[in-house]
């Protein structure tokens, strides 16, 4: 079988990433505070993330979704203001986002063979793994995949399909993503059911009108058809009600359908570049138990302020560091009876409150998130029972978090 080559290619033996427990947190307070959370979200590069969950999660997970740096040599602000014209790009209110910027080829190839290296041992043997790329290096992606998965192992090459502006005049638009789908063995999870759609219209139309449609072979109108292997789902842009300022979001309908597909209520499911958070917040709304992380803490902090909405308790660890940028603007507060209110807050992004601070894991009972479209952050929340030692934590717009203890 060919095989991609290149000078510095190896396999190395990462450090395991040394994680600790940073917070527990418990959307709206469910489970507080004896829950045991099933889902885990971490903050560290994920070579050694990865690397540290192969004494408990070798040959466990049932899925992994898998969306790296394209090799764009591109770097991506996040939009953090709220309310703007999405017309006028130069004033927008940005932030940094993440980097997608390499030496050379080589560089970025080790990067991803290393960490499909570790996917691979990390997948169940009855997984299955989505690579999520583009036409800068899905070609790539594919040799790589063949040669850990073995090329028998390829399932689909799905063509993900949108509209928008394009500023090329010398070629055609580049309009459509590349996902690679490998499977661990010839045995593997693919619900049917779970994706259908109906058939087109027209579809429809021609076997009403005609006994000799379709050569013979009458489908299941009513029940619907499996889609093909290119899919068709606006880009976040056109999605306002998605939209967090995450740059490369991807759109919520694109993720449930690779996992209703392949995987089942309960199984344990994975993306280590999680970015915007679209991954684990889908996967917890569809009742699965995920494993998400990402290197930079402004993905952590979106992807944080999604999962509160999903409603399953979720731990954040983080690779022996500080979780953010700390801020040095004073944040106060007030609780009288069972209700606690900030005093004169910063703009804030996020804040969440543990009435019963011991000083070492933040237990987060109550969190508020401002508003993805317009509005204000709420400023005041019941805290459920009575207060002891109360820490308020916080993240500012700029993405520094802040914290006070009373």
């Amino acid at each position: 079988m060919p095989l991609l080559t290149w000078p510095t290619k190896s396999l190395p033996n990462p450090e395991p990433a040394d994680l600790t427990l940073e917070s527990i947190v418990y959307p709206a307070g469910r489970g507080y505070p004896h829950a045991t959370p099933e889902n885990h979200l971490a903050l560290g590069d994920n070579l050694g993330v990865m690397a540290a969950l192969l004494p408990e999660y070798e040959g466990r997970l049932d899925l992994i979704y898998a969306d790296p740096p394209f090799f764009t040599n591109r770097r991506y602000p996040a939009r953090v203001g709220r309310g703007e014209d999405s017309r006028r790009p130069q004033d927008w209110q940005l932030a940094e986002g993440y980097t997608d910027h390499w030496d050379d080829l080589d560089a970025y190839l080790d990067f991803l063979y290393a960490r499909l290296a570790l996917m691979a041992r990390l997948l169940a043997p009855t997984g299955t793994l989505y690579l999520h790329l583009d036409w800068h290096a899905d070609a790539y992606g594919r040799l790589m995949l063949d040669e850990l998965f073995g090329r028998e192992r390829f399932l689909n090459e799905i063509i993900w399909l949108y509209h928008g502006p394009s500023p090329i005049r010398t070629a055609f638009n580049r309009k459509h993503d590349v996902i690679l789908v490998y499977t661990k063995s010839e045995r593997y999870t693919f619900n049917t059911d779970a994706v259908r759609e109906p058939y087109h219209p027209n579809t429809v139309k021609t076997f009403e009108s005609s006994p000799r449609a379709g050569f013979g072979k009458v489908p299941n109108l009513a029940r619907g058809k499996v889609p093909e292997d290119w899919w068709y789902f606006p880009v976040v842009a056109r999605l306002h009600s998605e939209r967090t300022g995450y740059p490369t979001q991807k759109p919520e309908a694109l993720l449930e359908r690779i996992l209703l597909a392949s995987s089942n209520p309960g199984d344990r499911v994975a993306d280590f570049f999680c970015g915007s958070g679209t991954f684990p917040a889908a996967a917890a709304r569809l009742g699965r138990n995920f494993l998400a992380c990402d290197r930079t803490w402004r993905a952590i902090q979106t992807t944080r302020s999604r999962l509160v909405g999903a409603g399953n308790a979720f731990t954040i660890e983080v690779d022996g560091q500080a979780p953010a940028p700390l801020g040095q603007v004073p944040l106060a507060f007030c609780v009288e009876k069972q209700t606690i209110r900030l005093e004169n807050p910063p703009e804030l992004d996020y804040w969440e409150v543990d009435p019963a601070w011991d000083g070492k894991t933040f237990r987060s009972a109550r969190q508020a998130c401002r508003p993805v479209r317009t509005g204000a952050i709420p400023i005041e929340m019941d805290l459920p029972g009575e207060a002891a030692s109360v820490c308020v934590r916080a993240v500012t717009v700029n993405g520094e978090q802040i914290q006070a203890i009373k």
